[in-house]
């Protein structure tokens, strides 16, 4: 018998795997999901024994999230009912601002905020941050002046040079009595055990969010935190692109690299705060108490109104896409792009090129050379449709061009953490600032214009003739699109 089954082990592992795959595929066939991604996840499985089975549990498995972020639904509901007097939420009297202000945007505010989790906010002063170098000096100086407490939520933070620059920091103003939190994504995230002990001991307060056993093997797993805040004494608030690491700093000798991310004070600093508790909540062991001191009345009375946008596996609608998708069906004039991957869903590539086809400038920025081969080709296999319509598209080449922004009709702007892509837009948790604001938004057309400088314009008679072997390595990994 175990002769029998020694000489056909081969034969019983492959029975196996289409048993399993054929379980599997069912199972994804009754979740009536997206046909591509459907398609996509058969093809792994039937095509590909034991990898594709592989494929699956890492990156098609839902029950994780039906049972993990059901429970954060639900502590979020309950938070936000139980905080509601505390909260800066509750405060509407204090958003009023006519239709004629707000450009026409009426349809986005009202449909970001259907969940009662993004209101309207007027009372801002918002300042455009270009690339890290920037960035950190300035949230280095905001945290050494912080008087109460310092929040931080980051898909990265890297224990290298400025990692390392901040965590001393951090340790020195826990030292001082001031109240440290860290939240940051295990699967991006890399600390030392020295830097840990440092941070323990010091006082601060750290997290990781859904932590996995083998993060150096996992750096696609689904639903991780991809999130970038900074929230300094409830007052200050930072949001977009950049993560902490050496890679965004511009020093001689490493490739250039192009980031945008925003510094704000007033009334959204409270929405990003609040964004942050409820992700706290979720991450520590304990039920977490509001205090007071984090969201403090705003003194600000710049007017530039805005809407801090969360999206993830834990909200029920898409609300980040959907703002963008009605902006680019919504314009009139132009809509200008700039995304680090773009691997879009049907209904935004049916916007781009409807708008683009009805008269509007559509214009998209996406990096010349990419950090994956597969979604590179993957982002090239959706080129041949907007040339088609008229959009123009441009090769970013004078580094990592990793901004993440969208500028319509010098009326609305969105800077923040999500991708134009799959991932972004329906597995991981993202976060951005939705601008209704000309000052802010001729601000970021002027920088999309320099970009412009640095950037190759796809030629589209020359790109309708690419040779073949492209266009199967494009066809190839748009299957995978999906799973990227």
């Amino acid at each position: 018998m175990w002769y029998y089954i020694k000489e056909h082990l081969w034969e019983f592992l492959l029975l196996l795997n289409y048993i399993l795959a054929l379980i599997a595929a069912v199972t994804i066939l009754l979740k009536n999901i997206n046909p591509t991604k459907t398609l996509s996840y058969l093809i792994a499985l039937l095509a590909f024994p034991f990898v594709g089975l592989i494929v699956y549990y890492f990156f098609g498995q839902d029950y994780r999230k039906f049972k993990i972020f059901k429970k954060k639904n639900v502590l979020n509901q309950k938070n936000i009912k139980d905080w509601a007097q505390q909260l800066i939420l509750n405060k509407k009297e204090a958003y009023d601002i006519s239709a004629e202000a707000l450009h026409g945007n009426t349809k986005i505010i009202e449909l970001v905020d259907s969940e009662k989790r993004s209101p309207l906010t007027v009372n801002n002063k918002v300042e455009i941050i270009i690339n890290g170098e920037e960035k950190f000096k300035r949230l280095f100086e905001d945290i050494k002046k912080a008087t109460s407490s310092i929040h931080l939520e980051y898909y990265i933070i890297n224990d290298d040079e400025i990692g390392g620059e901040l965590i001393d920091l951090l340790c020195k103003r826990a030292k001082d009595g001031i109240l440290v939190r860290i939240n940051y994504d295990s699967v991006a995230s890399s600390f030392t055990q020295k830097s840990i002990r440092c941070l323990k001991e010091s006082g601060v307060k750290m997290y990781p969010f859904m932590p996995v056993y083998f993060p150096k093997f996992a750096s696609k797993v689904n639903y991780r935190n991809h999130r970038k805040i900074a929230v300094i004494d409830g007052k200050i608030g930072y949001v977009g692109g950049i993560n902490i690491a050496d890679e965004y700093v511009n020093k001689e000798g490493r490739r250039y690299w192009r980031d945008t991310h925003l510094r704000i004070e007033g009334q959204a600093v409270g929405i990003l705060q609040f964004h942050f508790s409820l992700d706290w909540d979720f991450v520590t062991d304990n039920d977490i108490e509001i205090d007071e001191t984090w969201f403090p009345d705003t003194e600000i009375t710049h007017k530039t109104p805005m809407q801090i946008a969360a999206s993830g596996p834990d909200t029920e609608w898409a609300n980040i896409m959907e703002a963008m998708f009605t902006a680019i069906n919504s314009a009139s004039r132009y809509v200008y792009i700039t995304t680090p991957y773009f691997i879009p869903n049907d209904e935004m590539t049916l916007a781009m090129s409807t708008a683009s086809r009805s008269g509007v400038d559509v214009r998209l920025i996406i990096p010349k050379s990419c950090d994956s081969w597969a979604a590179k080709y993957a982002t090239y296999s959706y080129l041949e449709t907007l040339l088609k319509a008229g959009v123009k598209v441009y090769l970013y080449d004078k580094g990592n061009i990793h901004a993440k922004t969208m500028i319509v009709d010098d009326v609305f702007t969105t800077v923040g953490t999500s991708n134009m892509d799959y991932r972004s837009f329906h597995i991981n948790f993202e976060i951005n600032a939705l601008i209704y604001d000309e000052k802010i938004t001729k601000e970021l057309l002027e920088i999309f214009i320099d970009d412009l400088q640095y950037s190759e314009q796809v030629d589209a008679e020359r790109w309708m003739d690419r040779g073949l072997s492209q266009r199967l390595k494009e066809s190839f990994c748009r299957l995978w699109a999906p799973l990227l």
